[in-house]
């Protein structure tokens, strides 16, 4: 898997809402201001040649559906952008985010239990037990 670009990020983010789209669905999605329709058909293509998009045609449209989960697609980059800036530390990056945002310990508490409650709360839902 490849890390996409902004503007291809973008695309994603309205196919993975919309699930099935036409490059008008898509631009009538994207905010202001918009691109031209030629670019965001561009796009779209090169994402089908990274394999992120597939289509079905409808005579000479097209309606493209995304091929790459987006909660794959998130752990790929979250693992990426990990690595890159924090030697690939979990511990590095809460202790930046916790500096950055002025959290007290009371705060980091909190989210930790958030957390916690998601974990379990997987764990519950794929039959695995921690």
């Amino acid at each position: 898997m490849k890390e996409l670009t902004k503007a291809e990020e973008e695309i994603m983010q309205v196919l993975w809402k919309l699930e099935r789209a036409f490059v008008r669905d898509i631009l009538e999605e994207l905010p202001e201001p918009k691109p031209a329709y030629n670019t965001v058909s561009t796009i779209v293509r090169i994402l089908e040649t990274k394999a992120f998009v597939g289509h079905e045609a409808f005579g000479k449209s097209h309606q493209y559906f995304p091929l790459v989960d987006q909660d794959k697609y998130k752990s790929f980059f979250l693992k990426n952008f990990m690595s890159g800036y924090f030697g690939g530390s979990f511990e590095r990056l809460v202790s930046f985010f916790a500096k950055d945002n002025n959290l007290n310990v009371q705060e980091l508490d909190q989210l930790l239990k958030h957390v916690k409650q998601d974990l379990d709360e997987k764990s519950d839902s794929d039959g695995s037990h921690t």
